[in-house]
């Protein structure tokens, strides 16, 4: 059965326990609450999925406390992607870079918020993370919200009181050769992201602004 506790210190160890052992948890970020697994766990990631009613095809970012874990999963950072960490993260920008395995790619986004960074420290390992509602639903910006939503697939839902209704997700860009490939348009606009990396930043094909 799902709980509910505060996110504080012994809220974020009972969490990271729940991960750790291949549980779901629901989290605060600097944008909505984010329903975790553990990224590197295929069966926490198969009960995610089914807990949003996700389409398997469709990846999740992970959720990681810096630069050095992106580098700890194995994922390139090329230059431009080490500039935009170092004007964005942490904050509402997730990167898309070249993935471990060849061809494949990753999405990384280290959060603006002590509570979720708290959470990442204890479990030691990205944490693979969607927006806790069911697909096509409104995002939560309340534990209460995740929990009506998701019903009993999270193990602990971290509570930090209810967020700002202004918040806006991340910007999601993908750094391919010499241009930024706008996946999602956020908090993070074009011209931000063009003069931060000194690249042209261009929208894809099926954009979506948020």
């Amino acid at each position: 059965m799902s709980r509910i506790v505060p996110a504080d210190a012994a809220g974020i160890a009972e969490a990271a326990a729940a991960l750790r052992r291949g549980g779901l948890a629901v989290m605060p970020t600097d944008t909505v609450y984010g329903l975790a697994a553990r990224a590197a766990d295929p069966e926490a990631l198969t009960k995610l999925y089914r807990a949003k009613g996700r389409d398997a095809g469709k990846p999740v970012a992970m959720l990681v406390s810096g630069v050095e874990a992106v580098r700890r999963a194995g994922a390139a950072l090329p230059p431009a992607a080490e500039k935009l960490a170092a004007a964005f993260w942490p904050g509402a920008l997730t990167l898309v870079v070249p993935s471990a395995a060849p061809g494949m790619w990753d999405a990384f986004r280290v959060p603006d918020c002590a509570a979720a960074l708290a959470l990442l420290e204890a479990v030691g390992e990205p944490l693979a993370v969607t927006s806790a509602n069911k697909s096509g639903e409104a995002p939560a910006k309340s534990a209460r919200a995740a929990a009506d939503a998701l019903g009993d697939w999270p193990e602990i839902l971290l509570d930090a009181g209810d967020l700002p209704e202004t918040n806006v997700a991340s910007t999601v860009v993908k750094v391919e050769g010499d241009r930024l490939v706008v996946l999602r348009l956020g908090a993070v606009t074009q011209e931000m992201l063009s003069r931060a990396a000194g690249l042209p930043a261009v929208l894809a094909g099926a954009v979506r602004s948020c």
